[in-house]
């Protein structure tokens, strides 16, 4: 099972000191995808970057200009283009002028009708573009950008070098597992990028949503082992003649509310999508939501 961490303390739009060279500011955006809101963090002192400054909400603007007064915001970093990372990257450049970096969007839309994350944010275009790799630095602070494809194509992780310490969006949370639903979503990239963060050996995750993780190999392993589980049941569906998608739905999901089922329908295709590709899996024509699914 998944270790999850939920303890978390904070008043809305105070700022709290949660590491020498961190700070962190919690938006008034609770919900089923943002847990009690979107954490915005300020590294650094003097001359600071802000990492996802969340919602497009006024009093969350001021509250992170408050937190900096009397300080330059140089920087500005994107995990990924969801409505709640964002939006207030636009009005924040606004005020401070900082350099807004981030991976451009694909632009490739969610799947009809059914609801598994927050809303894009149509309109971000990164002033600097990232894909993994650059180093972006400040008085005695130093962020790389990680790519880490997978709850979206164009997620990106942000390292802090001095604390061995990683933003890591939504790609991995303490609070819940992480949305990976196609088209936006990619199960073969996640688990990939999942594999790259363990490989790196960070002492502590902060994700934009939620409390640290400071456990930190073991959570990853209990989030892969998760997938794979759920990969099992998918091939012990296929191994029963179940081989739809909207066969292997209630006899997967049968205590979870029925209105979840088309989000879940779609979870399950991301792992169809990826066993496809591994050759785990075959069915005629491209993997879809219609297709029925069978052992090569």
């Amino acid at each position: 099972m998944i270790p999850f961490v939920k303890d978390i303390t904070f008043e809305y739009g105070a700022c709290d000191q949660v590491s020498p060279l961190i700070r962190r500011v919690v938006a008034n955006n609770p919900g089923p995808f943002t847990f009690l809101g979107t954490g915005t963090y300020i590294i650094g002192r003097g001359q600071v970057a802000v990492i996802d400054p969340g919602p497009d909400l006024d009093d969350h603007l001021e509250a992170i200009l408050a937190a900096t007064a009397g300080e330059t915001i140089t920087d500005i970093l994107i995990t990924h283009h969801h409505s709640d990372h964002s939006p207030l990257a636009g009005p924040l450049k606004a005020r401070t002028g900082a350099r807004i970096h981030g991976c451009p969007p694909s632009r490739i839309g969610a799947a009809d009708g059914i609801v598994v994350e927050a809303d894009e944010d149509e309109s971000f275009r990164p002033e600097i573009v990232i894909r993994g790799g650059e180093i972006i630095r400040g008085p005695g602070w130093t962020l790389e950008a990680v790519a880490t494809p997978g709850h979206t194509l164009n997620h990106i992780c942000f390292a802090l070098h001095e604390e061995n310490a990683l933003f890591s969006g939504d790609h991995i949370m303490g609070w819940s597992t992480t949305v990976v639903s196609p088209p936006g979503g990619d199960m073969t990239a996640y688990m990939e990028s999942l594999q790259k963060v363990a490989d790196r050996d960070f002492d502590i995750l902060w994700p934009t949503h939620g409390p640290p993780i400071t456990d930190v190999a073991p959570f990853i392993a209990a989030y892969a082992a998760h997938r794979r589980g759920r990969e099992a049941q998918f091939l012990a569906c296929v191994d029963k003649g179940l081989g739809r998608i909207a066969d292997m739905v209630p006899e997967l999901y049968a205590a979870v509310d029925k209105r979840l089922h088309p989000a879940a329908a779609n979870s399950l295709l991301g792992h169809a999508i990826d066993l496809v590709r591994r050759g785990v899996l075959t069915c005629d024509g491209e993997p879809g939501p219609a297709a029925t699914y069978r052992r090569p």
